[in-house]
């Protein structure tokens, strides 16, 4: 029988592995980028309903604070947007190599919203980074737009993973998660009736396959791999938990090679900037979790 300790591990790998499926199935599913997050945060945002009813989630918040949960809620539907934007107009490997790029935006947001100086290696690693992206714009150049998307949607997602930081300093996750579902939901939903097809009867006619594949994405790959992640946490280390997510992209990108070979397979110098990008990330989260590791030891009662 496994111990609890490894059985918790082996799920936060399960987690990052549904992470980087969320890629594979922005592929599969042929509707747009817009109305794939619109269909994702909606159904989600039900699934969330029906937890918060299940367990009886105390939903109680302030003006104020809703305010600011409603404005990550769109900053999230934003970053999905751009993500699956990514995925559409070039392919799942830039958006992924793209997305890692979130550690280095993570270092200056960090300092601003948590008011700490700016860690000089953070500097340097974000110089690593770029000399990655510069690789594979070089490469690529003919995937540029997917490119910048991925970029925006990796600086929004360390933005509202910062901000998300800050929130749970005083509320609960389901919270959290509850109110930006659904205030991501309302803004798509506006976006979609002003500026976009509008609701007719084709943005509804949507395939069989593309209906399982959004429930998939909504149920196991965000309203579960949310709840589990909380559950996790509570067992394993948030740097721990950090660290073992930087492996999202090589997952994502490994199963995209398997699955779409004849669209995936990229040229070298993708692979060498990718690389970069990925060992900087992951280096930098090690050196973060032996900092914590170092500081509890320091602060542990003799």
């Amino acid at each position: 029988m496994l111990n609890d300790k490894l059985k918790n591990y082996l799920h936060l790998h399960f987690l990052v592995f549904i992470a980087g499926f969320t890629a594979i199935l922005g592929k599969l599913i042929s509707i747009n980028a817009v109305s794939l997050v619109w269909y994702r945060m909606l159904f989600a945002t039900i699934l969330m309903i029906a937890y918060v009813k299940l367990f009886k989630v105390n939903l109680q918040i302030t003006k104020k604070e809703l305010i600011k949960l409603c404005l990550a809620g769109v900053i999230i539907a934003l970053h999905w947007i751009t993500f699956y934007g990514a995925i559409k107009v070039a392919n799942i490997s830039i958006a992924l190599a793209m997305f890692s790029t979130g550690a280095f935006f993570a270092s200056f947001l960090e300092p601003i919203f948590y008011k700490r100086k700016i860690i000089p290696y953070e500097i340097f690693f974000g110089l690593i980074v770029i000399l990655g992206v510069y690789l594979i714009v070089q490469s690529e150049i003919q995937h540029l737009k997917g490119m910048i998307l991925g970029i925006v949607s990796a600086f929004l997602s360390s933005l509202f993973a910062v901000l998300n930081g800050k929130f749970l300093e005083q509320h609960s996750a389901t919270k959290i998660s509850f109110y930006e579902f659904l205030s991501g939901v309302i803004f798509i939903t506006i976006y979609i009736a002003l500026f976009g097809e509008g609701f007719t009867a084709s943005f509804f006619s949507i395939n069989a396959s593309d209906i399982g594949y959004l429930l998939l994405l909504a149920s196991i790959c965000t309203a579960y791999a949310f709840i589990a992640s909380v559950y996790v946490m509570r067992y394993i280390s948030p740097y721990t938990v950090v660290l073992t997510y930087n492996l999202e992209p090589i997952y994502g990108i490994i199963l995209a090679l398997i699955l779409f070979p004849e669209t995936e397979i990229m040229s070298s110098s993708f692979y060498i900037g990718a690389f970069v990008i990925l060992a900087v990330v992951l280096f930098n989260g090690i050196i973060k979790n032996l900092k914590y590791l170092k500081r509890k030891r320091k602060h542990k009662p003799l």
